[in-house]
């Protein structure tokens, strides 16, 4: 199955046949309709549901409705993990997750995941064209069904929320934190001193209420999309992921479509991936002003360097130092 940067090499060509591809197929293939069923956990407030709207809208638009994409907001279709088994099987339903998750596949690919690894779009650009990037998706169409569409989606740069205060790693200790389930973030917050609770998304709220958790770690916009406010004193201003999200489709279904929907839906996911990214950078500093006008408490004289060194040793526990040293020197890292 294709990798991303082979859909877009396959579709490469000079300037003045641009118009030409860009125009729809004709024949029988032009006809037949395509369905996508896209699922996320984020909320409907979310700058990324609208980012996903958009992206269906131009998809839409320039196959002429012939491909279309429906988007479902807070996890209406299942859970995250489910979901991706449904798409190994074929089904035609897209997901929005990221490389810790796409990691109980191709453990490298977790590196992107890790504590302090990417820090800006730049670098997620530079992963595009990284031959250990492209080599750890083409496993995963071809191992797993797994295609991966784009991941431009950059959610921000995450933080520990909890109800008390927190400047060195060692005092996240038996702090229980909410993370998703899987190994990079059960090791990541563990190495940064906290007890990693694995917890879906939408049970947040609900864990703090019952303190079956002390905190989350999660970026600003969740935190007022999910009125998570009411329940949380602090932002510890670690910064000590972020977030790149991955649109995954099946990879016989990508296969079963026309070239030039394969490229639409790749260029499209892209554009609008970069779009909402830029969003959610905007959209961090207005959330980040709304809590602290509702009285949260921002801590932001960290030991910063403290918590850089104490994430190495999520790499080290997983066994991905060597993978995230090779792919930090193809990048420029």
């Amino acid at each position: 199955m294709p990798t991303l940067s082979q859909v877009l090499t396959r579709f490469a060509a000079p300037a003045c046949t641009l118009v030409a591809i860009a125009a729809l197929p004709t024949g029988a293939a032009a006809q037949e309709d395509f369905t996508l069923r896209f699922n996320h956990v984020l909320g409907p407030n979310e700058p990324f549901h609208q980012g996903f709207l958009q992206w269906a809208e131009n998809v839409e638009k320039r196959t002429d409705g012939h491909l279309t994409i429906d988007v479902f907001h807070s996890a209406q279709l299942g859970v995250e993990e489910d979901i991706i088994e449904q798409i190994r099987q074929g089904a035609n339903i897209g997901q929005n997750t990221d490389a810790a998750r796409l990691g109980n596949y191709v453990p490298g690919i977790s590196v992107i995941n890790g504590p302090y690894f990417i820090e800006s779009m730049a670098d997620v650009d530079k992963l595009n064209d990284a031959a250990t990037m492209q080599a750890w998706q083409q496993q995963l169409a071809d191992d797993y069904g797994l295609q991966v569409v784009c991941f431009d989606w950059v959610q921000g740069k995450r933080h520990f929320f909890t109800n008390q205060e927190i400047h060195a790693p060692a005092d996240l200790k038996g702090v229980r934190v909410r993370t998703p389930p899987a190994p990079i973030w059960q090791e990541s917050i563990r190495a940064l001193g906290a007890a990693p609770v694995a917890m879906d998304f939408g049970d947040v709220y609900s864990g703090l209420q019952s303190r079956a958790i002390d905190g989350a770690e999660l970026v600003y916009p969740n935190i007022t999309a999910g009125g998570l406010g009411e329940v949380l004193d602090y932002t510890i201003e670690t910064g000590h992921i972020t977030l790149v999200n991955f649109q995954v489709v099946s990879a016989s279904w990508f296969a079963g479509l026309p070239e030039e929907y394969q490229r639409i839906l790749v260029e499209e996911c892209r554009t609008a991936g970069q779009e909402a990214s830029r969003r959610m950078e905007a959209a961090a500093s207005e959330a980040k002003a709304q809590l602290q006008e509702d009285g949260m408490t921002v801590i932001t004289d960290i030991d910063r360097e403290a918590f850089r060194k104490a994430g190495e040793q999520a790499y080290e526990a997983l066994g991905l130092s060597d993978a995230k040293q090779r792919l930090a020197e193809e990048i420029g890292k």
